[in-house]
């Protein structure tokens, strides 16, 4: 007698290659802490006026580079109390920035209380916060997290606000730079010939100028009176650059500077898929030349675009820095990251204070973050990679 037929083993469902990419990705703890660090970053962004206790231009001159406050459980007593607590600091030596804590008082932590007033996304006006101090008003005490700089602005409501310019000016910038990158890389590597020459060169010029010094001319160019420049950014004769006139010329000039390695790359990875067949059957079905660079030559290049800005955010970020680390960024009042840096500066104030290079911190976590993040997602999209059981 002949053994009955084996059924052949079964075969998995064949899978998306986004879900092969998701399969990877939630693989990469390191990855996942990265995108989770900026996930949360950009939600306090996005929602930073109730976060953040006090405005950021809100100054007590009583309590210049006041120390930060230690969150309390245990009172002097040795009773615990179920709601966090401090205790109020008083400025003994206005010279050296002494304080003495008053142990007399308690001022426990409430949520959802009232404040300062604001107006979030630009037409929403409230005063509610997510945490203040109960009773703190009345005293003139306020909850200092990470301390006061030496005007006595809360150093944490100015880094929940200054995250708004910090963070956005990566993923604007970035927009930016792979805009131009993928525009000018996809043109030149498909029609080729004087084309691809004339960007080619254009690319190669922009590439050979020192970021740093076209950053400071232009940003000095722009800060001048000339007729023209105030023109172009819709200003008059006389006036003066503002916040909102300095955010967007950062982010121009960023985006505008960062873009010649992008076009290279992506004129490289054209040249090796304009010839393909899928392509020469479009062209034989009479698709337009910009339909086919955008539906068919460019989509090749998404996932080196999407992990290069990934990558890429954390130089606009740092730049941002540089700039308003150097004088030539954001100005006060506004919050930002490198501006506050400002302060460390100053040894006497970095001694007495250390407490001003807090904004440094999150510099640094959201730097890592980003690189965490793209290396997971350039792991997760490398079609040669793998998948181990």
């Amino acid at each position: 007698m002949t053994a009955p037929p084996t059924e052949p083993p079964r075969q998995p469902p064949p899978q998306s290659p986004w879900r092969i990419v998701a399969r990877r990705l939630l693989r990469n703890r390191a990855a996942l802490l990265g995108g989770g660090i900026l996930l949360v970053f950009y939600f306090v962004a996005l929602f930073a006026a109730p976060i953040a206790p006090y405005s950021p231009y809100a100054t007590q001159s009583s309590v210049p580079d006041h120390p930060p406050h230690r969150l309390r459980f245990v009172d002097r007593e040795g009773r615990f109390h179920w709601r966090p607590f401090v205790y109020r600091y008083e400025l003994t030596d206005l010279l050296r920035r002494h304080y003495a804590m008053d142990v007399g008082k308690r001022y426990p932590i409430r949520f959802f209380v009232r404040g300062d007033r604001y107006t979030m996304w630009w037409f929403i006006k409230s005063d509610w916060h997510l945490f203040g101090l109960e009773g703190g008003a009345a005293d003139n005490v306020r909850l200092h997290l990470l301390g006061t700089d030496r005007t006595g602005r809360d150093i944490f409501s100015r880094i929940i606000h200054g995250s708004q310019i910090s963070l956005s000016i990566g993923l604007i910038g970035i927009a930016i730079t792979m805009t131009i990158g993928m525009l000018v890389g996809g043109l030149s590597g498909y029609f080729g010939g004087w084309i691809d020459s004339a960007m080619m060169r254009l690319t190669e010029l922009i590439m050979s100028v020192p970021d740093l010094y076209l950053i400071l001319a232009l940003r000095a160019a722009f800060s001048s009176n000339n007729p023209l420049l105030l023109a172009l950014l819709g200003m008059e004769p006389g006036q003066h650059l503002g916040s909102a006139q300095i955010y967007l010329l950062i982010i121009v000039i960023l985006g505008l500077v960062g873009w010649g390695g992008t076009a290279r790359v992506v004129r490289g990875q054209v040249l090796a898929v304009r010839d393909l067949d899928y392509i020469q059957a479009a062209r034989a079905l009479g698709a337009s030349r910009p339909r086919i660079i955008l539906r068919h030559v460019l989509p090749n290049t998404f996932t080196y675009v999407i992990v290069a800005a990934t990558l890429a955010v954390p130089g606009y970020i740092l730049g941002e820095v540089a700039l308003s680390f150097l004088g030539v960024g954001i100005e006060e009042p506004e919050p930002s990251w490198g501006l506050m840096l400002q302060d460390g500066q100053n040894l006497r104030t970095l001694t007495q204070a250390p407490w001003v290079l807090a904004p440094g911190v999150f510099i640094f976590v959201t730097v890592f973050a980003f690189n965490f993040l793209g290396d997971g997602l350039r792991d997760a999209l490398d079609p040669k990679a793998v998948d181990q059981a």
